[in-house]
């Protein structure tokens, strides 16, 4: 263990022990106490007590052992994910998704509700209810077994969970997301921009899970960013940190106007402009060459700002990567002193589902590290 404690505090020792085993289980096979004891640079005797411990709460278990061991083979241990649940909902203008995932972050199940840009607040909150009652009828769980429940949302969110700022959805300046998932749930309820957690789920399991320092552009009707600094997200002061679209220098506000302007009709779908380009539509491929240069100028004031490794491209726009990617990198690479890699989001449109998910999970770590007792396995309501 590389952290130094103080005092002989042996109770928050056995908490970064048995922290130790979690990470090293959590992420890999099923292992003896010493290849856990190697692994984890612990003593067999801590290790086995750790274990001993972590099996008590749920959180280890015995694995099966290996097909065609022959005589008595060792006793190895694995996590066990399904100690727990945990709710990721991601309340959109178009969608809301809600999904309940296992400990080690596999979706067990989802459930999507199509709806309108233009509902009021009343009528998105009630498209929560109904997402998030139904993806817990799936699971066959109660919202009292949930160990904890990310949110993300569109505008700028506070401390507490309230959208401060929000100018995408109607009425949604001022909800208290938090405290109206809490009727749905027990545990905590994390709530975030969705952008930022996009970001978030890029560096978990996503095309930037080994880089450091990332820009995650959203691309879509709106332009929004997620900023990763050293591995980690950046909200900055007041949580609005990445928020260049506010800054019409910066040209993000204009980017949709082009796509607008294309449309035909009321009926268009603005994704249709890329359809259309594709099939030579000069009109449209201008369209869409203008809305490239103008998502590109804020881009690359962030990236001068935080000389990224990485400048990963998501949201609904980004399935029409083939028009978007390359000419984005030739305007990045008029303004900037150095381009960085340009990467495509393989999630789709559930990249910020599965952000809130790690949401929720970051919780639960900061909890145990915190040393506060979490639920344990005979209080969670198993499936039949």
């Amino acid at each position: 263990m590389n952290e130094v404690l103080s005092g002989g505090d042996l109770s928050r020792l056995r908490q970064l022990n048995g922290l130790a085993v979690i990470g090293v289980l959590r992420d890999g096979p099923a292992l003896t106490l010493t290849e856990l004891a190697k692994r984890t640079g612990l003593s067999r005797a801590s290790t086995e007590d750790v274990v001993r411990e972590l099996r008590e709460r749920g959180w280890v278990v015995e694995a099966e052992p290996a097909v065609g061991t022959v005589g008595r083979p060792a006793r190895r241990y694995r996590f066990e994910a399904d100690a727990g649940r945990i709710l990721g909902v991601d309340i959109g203008g178009h969608k809301i998704l809600a999904q309940i995932a296992d400990l080690s972050g596999t979706v067990l199940q989802s459930t999507r509700i199509v709806v309108s840009p233009t509902l009021g607040r009343a009528e998105r909150l009630a498209a929560v209810d109904e997402a998030v009652a139904a993806v817990l009828r799936k699971e066959n769980v109660e919202g009292s077994r949930i160990w904890a429940t990310g949110v993300a949302t569109t505008g700028l969110v506070d401390g507490t969970g309230r959208v401060m700022l929000s100018d995408a959805l109607p009425e949604w300046t001022g909800v208290d997301v938090a405290t109206h998932i809490r009727r749905l749930v027990a545990g905590p309820v994390l709530v975030e921009n969705d952008c930022k957690v996009a970001a978030l789920a890029e560096t978990w399991t996503g095309v930037a899970r080994y880089a450091k320092d990332v820009v995650f552009l959203f691309a879509g009707l709106r332009a929004g960013t997620g900023l990763i600094i050293d591995g980690k997200l950046h909200r900055g002061f007041g949580n609005a940190a990445g928020e260049i679209g506010a800054l019409p220098a910066a040209r993000w506000l204009h980017g949709q106007e082009h796509l607008r302007s294309w449309s035909k009709s009321a009926e268009d779908d603005v994704q249709d402009v890329f359809s259309a380009a594709r099939s030579g539509d000069k009109k449209a491929a201008t369209a869409v060459r203008r809305y490239v240069k103008d998502l590109a100028v804020g881009a690359s004031a962030l990236i001068l700002t935080l000389d990224p490794e990485l400048v990963v491209v998501g949201g609904g726009f980004s399935r029409a990567s083939d028009l978007i990617v390359e000419p984005l990198r030739r305007e990045i690479d008029r303004w900037c002193l150095r381009t960085p890699e340009i990467r495509v989001s393989s999630f789709g449109d559930e990249g910020v589902a599965l952000g809130a998910i790690r949401l929720a999970l970051n919780h639960i770590e900061t909890t145990l590290q915190g040393g506060v007792e979490l639920a344990s396995t005979d209080k969670f309501h198993q499936r039949p």
